[in-house]
């Protein structure tokens, strides 16, 4: 199975250490995705929107890592805008494990927050149904 292209989304201010971590993950030789280093370290207006979009769309799928200050992060919500008006798939990781994590204010009300686990992330990535797939809020 091809490896899929992930764009990842994260709070930029308060949750790099979390990104790096993922960015190893995908290193391994058996994960199920690659990351390309997209992230956006300007000012989010119009230009930032149109290159967000541009790199959305690029993507297999989106992984918004969920922090304790997602819901304030004005990139995390505009790319989660910016993936629903593309229809592209995503999903919600907690990033922190000891810490609540808030979802983006962009993302739906019925979006669950997914447990970090490496096992979980290949059905997660390959869109399984979540009765499989630990949910923590």
């Amino acid at each position: 199975m091809a490896r899929k292209r992930a764009f990842i989304s994260f709070d930029f201010d308060h949750d790099k250490d979390i990104r790096g971590s993922f960015v190893s993950q995908a290193k391994r030789s058996e994960a199920p995705f690659n990351i390309t280093d997209w992230s956006l370290k300007e000012p989010v207006n119009g230009k930032w929107k149109q290159k967000a979009r541009a790199l959305i769309r690029k993507a297999d799928l989106i992984i918004v890592i969920c922090g304790e200050h997602t819901h304030d992060a004005a990139g995390v919500t505009a790319e989660v805008t910016i993936l629903h008006e593309e229809n592209k798939p995503y999903f919600l990781l907690k990033g922190r494990r000891r810490k609540t994590c808030k979802k983006p204010r962009s993302a739906r009300s019925s979006d669950k927050i997914y447990k970090w686990k490496w096992k979980h992330l290949g059905r997660l990535i390959n869109g399984e149904q979540w009765p499989n797939v630990t949910a923590v809020q």
